[in-house]
């Protein structure tokens, strides 16, 4: 899923550069180390879920401001609400179109460079 996500996110009229992470644990690892202008978590990764990995970034004065978005198979309203309740700022369902989620990143990306 990692790989279908990078190879839909290459495609942007942006040029991206990507960080893949195997965990959450990983991902919180990997925040410090650079500048992030967005990340894609699913919800269900091992040791620190995306809803965890979520609030804490939310959370996080240094990285608060960073777009996120949900990407799991986890379609209920429940879900979604729960997802975009800690803050997220898209929710995308699995499966998806490529292009769908090339649109929910460009229009984020698009977003954060006109506040920055």
């Amino acid at each position: 899923m990692r790989s279908l996500v990078a190879a839909s996110l290459e495609d942007l009229d942006v040029p991206v550069k990507i960080v893949e992470a195997e965990s959450g644990f990983e991902a919180l690892r990997f925040l410090p180390r650079d500048h992030f202008d967005l990340v894609v978590t699913d919800i269900n990764m091992p040791d620190i879920n995306g809803l965890e990995l979520v609030s804490f970034i939310r959370n996080n004065e240094k990285y608060a401001d960073i777009p996120l978005v949900i990407v799991s198979t986890e379609g209920s309203d429940r879900d979604r609400d729960k997802g975009l309740g800690l803050g997220a700022d898209a929710y995308v369902v699995k499966p998806f179109e490529p292009e769908t989620l090339r649109q929910v990143v460009a229009d984020l990306l698009a977003g954060s460079r006109e506040e920055a």
